[in-house]
């Protein structure tokens, strides 16, 4: 059994700037996400979080360096094979991206109808199903605009894994979002994952919360990748950088596990 779900080798993205400089995103950076676990993303605005989400997906393509999902470098996909690639993942966007004119079932149903032969009444079996477990049942007539934020990110959720990914890549998925419905959302994600086994890998600005979901943290900085195993192991490192952000984000006495998921 593959114990690694993505792989980045000696990756570099950089992006020119208006004046014509060069922003290096990412600086030759190596590093493993575990699979079945959850990996969240940290760093401050700018730093490259959704740069590498982009990446993992192919929405966007390394200047250098190899990205493997389970094995395979999907930098060198092409066609078919990186098609069928992407159907390894789900994805849950920053704004649940709903499809404002589809009701919560036909939003739900979409990548099934697209994606599979499944007839109509096997489609609502599985449908149902997903939004029952997700406490939807009952709202499946509504469209995205009767919902409230934290239904909207439920029922993006059940869209994103109707396809039964191996993968779930999270973008700012508390956004706007009050504390209280951010626990619930976070809660979620600890149920799900482990219900389902996925690899999760999360970016959010949302820190320490986030880290009570962490098996292992990444901070991004100036191109560099720090990897801790633990959200603990973070308050340990000597580089001032790692320093300031522990300082700024984290408290000086931060313990995950005697959050509650």
């Amino acid at each position: 059994m593959n114990t690694t779900g993505i792989e980045f080798k000696g990756v570099t993205k950089a992006f020119i700037r208006d004046d014509g400089s060069r922003q290096v995103i990412l600086d030759q950076v190596s590093f493993s996400i575990p699979a079945g676990k959850t990996t969240v993303i940290a760093g401050g605005s700018g730093q490259g979080k959704s740069v590498t989400l982009k990446l993992i997906l192919r929405l966007m393509d390394t200047d250098s360096g190899q990205i493997l999902v389970c094995d395979d470098d999907i930098t060198q996909a092409r066609g078919k094979e990186l098609k069928e690639l992407r159907t390894r993942f789900g994805v849950l966007f920053q704004g649940a991206a709903l499809f404002d004119s589809m009701t919560v079932f036909e939003n739900v149903a979409l990548p099934l109808r697209e994606r599979t032969s499944k007839s109509e009444d096997e489609i609502r079996e599985q449908v149902l199903s997903s939004l029952e477990q997700l406490e939807l049942l009952g709202h499946e007539d509504k469209f995205p605009a009767q919902l409230s934020g934290g239904m909207k990110k439920r029922a993006g959720l059940a869209r994103a894994l109707q396809l039964k990914p191996e993968i779930m890549l999270f973008d700012e998925p508390t956004t706007g979002l009050d504390p209280v419905m951010t626990q619930e959302i976070y809660q979620l994600f600890a149920r799900t994952q482990e219900q389902v086994g996925y690899t999760s890998i999360i970016v959010s600005h949302d820190i320490p919360k986030v880290f009570n979901l962490a098996d292992q943290v990444i901070v991004l900085n100036n191109g560099a990748m720090d990897v801790f195993s633990s959200p603990e192991a973070i308050q340990w490192s000597s580089k001032p950088h790692i320093r300031e952000f522990v300082q700024t984000t984290m408290g000086e006495i931060y313990q995950s596990h005697l959050v509650e998921k």
